[in-house]
């Protein structure tokens, strides 16, 4: 059986060892190299042979993010499964992330058992060429829809957007209870509080009408220049948004 092929980056030299440790005893992992830091990261791997790649977002000379972007523009490097760690659970952070092609993020300290788990989920799905799922599809829908409209993605607004879209169009009675169950709902999910989840989102819609011209966004949405003169409500927003994916369905 072939083994999976893990490379580990990370500062801290004691979790490294931790980590490499449990994943060698797993049948069918084995870890190839690791790196202490974002520059000997880079060169491990154009020396070595990766399947997955364990990365700490804070590390010395080039973090975790700048590491992504190498492996993003690097032909021979970019089919390696990148799972993000870090102590700290900052949604600009994770949202930047995955826009740069992370497969998953955990939070530390985490349990060894489930960082197995994850690999192996990620080398199937690999291995099995999975067509996307129904929510898989979803996501990228919104995400390259919030995208073309201008949200800038390390804002936090982005990320409590997207979830509030992707709610919405899973339940659209979402819209009709705004305050009391849509934000404690994503306010949950990223142990927040419901009135930094509205204001994020408000702050993230108004940096899109600071920014954008309204002929742009005439062009998204189908409405004329004169209806989006004037910004909208956070719930007409999100309503708006899911509107027009579902209408490019």
């Amino acid at each position: 059986m072939e083994k999976i092929k893990i490379a580990i980056a990370d500062d801290n030299r004691e979790l490294v060892t931790l980590i490499s440790d449990y994943l060698n005893n797993q049948p069918n992992m084995e870890v190839s190299a690791v790196a202490y830091n974002g520059k000997m990261c880079v060169d491990m791997l154009k020396n070595h042979q990766i399947d997955v790649l364990l990365l700490d977002v804070i590390m010395p000379f080039l973090d975790g993010i700048a590491v992504l972007d190498v492996i993003k523009e690097d032909e021979e490097l970019k089919n390696i499964e990148v799972i993000m760690l870090s102590a700290f659970g900052q949604e600009a952070i994770m949202s930047q992330a995955a826009e740069n092609g992370a497969s998953y993020f955990i939070m530390k300290p985490f349990e060894a058992e489930r960082l197995v788990l994850q690999i192996n989920h990620i080398m199937d799905n690999r291995a099995k060429g999975d067509p996307k799922s129904e929510k898989e599809i979803r996501d990228e829908q919104i995400t390259n829809l919030v995208k073309e409209i201008g949200i800038p993605p390390h804002l936090n607004g982005y990320t409590y957007l997207k979830e509030a879209i992707s709610l919405v169009l899973e339940d659209p009675d979402f819209l009709t209870k705004v305050t009391k169950s849509l934000y404690p709902t994503i306010a949950k999910l990223y142990n927040t509080k419901p009135t930094r989840v509205e204001r994020s989102i408000r702050s993230a819609i108004e940096s899109v009408w600071n920014n954008s011209d309204t002929q742009h966004l005439s062009t998204i949405f189908g409405y004329s220049e004169e209806h989006l003169e004037f910004k909208p409500a956070n719930s007409q927003f999100i309503a708006m948004v899911a509107d027009t994916i579902r209408f490019k369905r």
